[in-house]
């Protein structure tokens, strides 16, 4: 379909997906649609809005219904197949509802990330020329419509912003939910028209990368649904399992198995807004949830929550972690404390998740290793020589498969796909004899805290922009809940001063999303370098190990005071 999203999909590639079984040229929608018909009472998300109050439980049938009008005011809305409608929600009822209505109509969605801020968002919605974009109106303390209001007039795509929760014109609910659409357009019509092939691009989603700038990820209904079939395969879910998701919806976590799997396994799911293990432990045990999955904080913080129920009268039975490496510790408090069977698993926006522990593998296994390749999907590890690399030796990782995606937007010379298919990840990776990966660094300057890259490269050049910086250089640090912080390393001009509660203050008025911002500063006459003049970054991070699992500085007296 036209638009801006062009995907890089070759029809040798198709047939082959197809030849195998691993694609069905199926849609989510369908998938919702069987439900409704076979099952329309029965229960398909459940959401407690954290700023509302209000909870949400809504049937099958309910939640087709309220897909189609959004869906058909989308359409009345202008929008046409192709056109890109951003979200940037937390775990409400109305992420997964936009999300099917854009599916409706051929277009495609762009999940944002609450926690995005000015700088983000105006590059990220210029860049897809988003002509919708739908944002709370409040959520966490942040005023949403007056940030968007200081975005607009540098984004002359948008052409509609609307507010879930606000009383005025522009409001989520009259626009798309209290209008009749249906008495207007022909619903079959509008809908038969406008179905998006298997392989269009129906999925946009900014992933963080070495440069200044996030690349957007596409995906289709093909490379998607074959990734969340072979993962719930994998770890054999099944419909009478009940889904928890406290990851955000607008990350691949939660839209492929927050969203997505929950109606391919033709079950439901019960959604978190605002992370409180307390509160996340009431939710799994009244609603029987079985499954989860997050990043290695999410399950530290269950393990370790006062209300943790004992082995015999816990619920949940599988949590799949990924995002940093999983202790020992954790893996065993897990088992003893909760009965709780652990899954490793590692991925990326690209791919979703390709590797992944089995449940019946040994404890050593899910805290030794990142799993092995899900169906459909291969894994290898080369050398410098670009040749197989013999077991247990680290080379680069790359994978291929069905769920990998179709290119970045409009940016067809990063796609980093080679001809026979592979894909270099940019992690680094050893391999065992039984197909088991362990990552073992990343090629990619990016540092993971709690699940979340952060980019870097952006954060660095902010940096420099500051009036007492000289040089400056980003890394990680250990942290034992959220596995990484980063550190900022600096040199200062001549007579300058620089504290932290100064840096940070830069960084808010510079508008970047405060999860980026370096949680601890350390100021030094020099950065170590290299005779051709590049910062020696694995030097700095020798150093950053041995400040231990450092706590965030909220506001340090000096970055000096150890």
């Amino acid at each position: 379909m036209p638009g801006v999203c062009d995907p890089l999909l070759s029809t040798e590639r198709a047939t082959a997906m197809v030849t195998a079984g691993v694609w069905r040229d199926e849609l989510l929608t369908d998938l919702l649609d069987a439900l409704a018909d076979r099952s329309p009472n029965r229960l398909a998300v459940a959401d407690h809005n954290s700023m509302s109050g209000v909870a949400t439980r809504l049937s099958c049938l309910q939640l087709q219904h309220r897909v189609d009008r959004i869906a058909l005011g989308l359409v009345g809305l202008g929008v046409q197949p192709g056109d890109v409608v951003a979200f940037q929600l937390p775990n409400w009822w109305q992420f997964i509802a936009l999300h099917l209505a854009c599916l409706r109509i051929g277009a495609v969605s762009n999940p944002l990330m609450p926690i995005f801020r000015e700088r983000e968002l105006g590059f990220m919605l210029d860049f897809a020329r988003a002509r919708v974009l739908v944002i709370p109106h409040r959520f966490r303390g942040h005023d949403y419509p007056a940030m968007i209001a200081g975005l607009r007039s540098a984004l002359p795509a948008l052409e509609h912003v609307l507010v879930v929760g606000g009383d005025g014109p522009d409001g989520f609910e009259r626009t798309l939910l209290e209008t009749r659409w249906e008495d207007d357009l022909d619903r079959d019509a509008e809908f038969g028209r406008r179905r998006p092939d298997p392989n269009d691009v129906i999925q946009l989603l900014y992933t963080s990368g070495t440069t200044g700038q996030p690349k957007g990820v596409m995906h289709t209904s093909n490379t998607l649904l074959a990734g969340v079939r072979a993962y719930a395969d994998g770890i054999g879910l099944s419909g009478a399992d009940v889904c928890f998701m406290a990851s955000p919806l607008a990350h691949q976590t939660g839209f492929m198995y927050g969203l997505m799997l929950p109606l391919v396994l033709g079950t439901h799911v019960i959604l978190q807004d605002v992370w409180d293990p307390v509160q996340a432990w009431k939710t799994i045990q009244s609603e029987r949830v079985t499954f989860s999955m997050g990043a290695t904080p999410f399950l530290a913080d269950l393990v370790n929550a006062p209300n943790a129920p004992a082995p015999a009268d816990c619920h949940l039975r599988q949590f799949v972690c990924a995002g940093a490496p999983i202790p020992r510790v954790l893996v065993q408090n897990a088992t003893e404390k909760l009965g709780l069977g652990v899954i490793a698993a590692w991925g990326m926006s690209e791919c979703g998740v390709v590797t992944m522990t089995r449940p019946d593998d040994a404890p050593d296994t899910v805290f030794g290793s990142d799993g092995r390749a899900l169906h459909g999907m291969a894994v290898r590890v080369i050398d410098d020589a670009g040749q197989v690399a013999p077991a247990g030796t680290e080379g680069r990782l790359q994978t291929q498969g069905s769920c990998l995606f179709v290119g970045y937007l409009k940016r067809p010379d990063a796609h980093g796909v080679a001809p026979d298919g592979w894909f270099d990840t940019g992690d680094l990776a050893r391999m065992d004899a039984d197909g088991y990966i362990r990552i073992t660094g990343r090629a990619k300057d990016i540092i993971i805290r709690g699940g979340e890259n952060i980019p870097v490269a952006e954060v660095e050049e902010l940096l420099y922009r500051h009036p007492a910086v000289q040089d400056a250089a980003i890394v990680a640090m250990p942290d034992a809940r959220l596995g990484e912080r980063a550190c900022a390393f600096v040199t200062l001009k001549p007579g300058a001063a620089l504290d932290f509660n100064t840096l940070t203050d830069w960084l808010r008025r510079s508008g970047l999303a405060r999860t980026y911002w370096p949680e601890r500063l350390e100021r030094v006459d020099e950065l170590p370098r290299t005779a051709s003049g590049k910062i020696q970054k694995f030097a700095l991070r020798e150093q950053a190990r041995t400040f231990g699992d450092a706590p965030a500085f909220s506001a340090p007296a000096a970055p000096d005071a150890r």
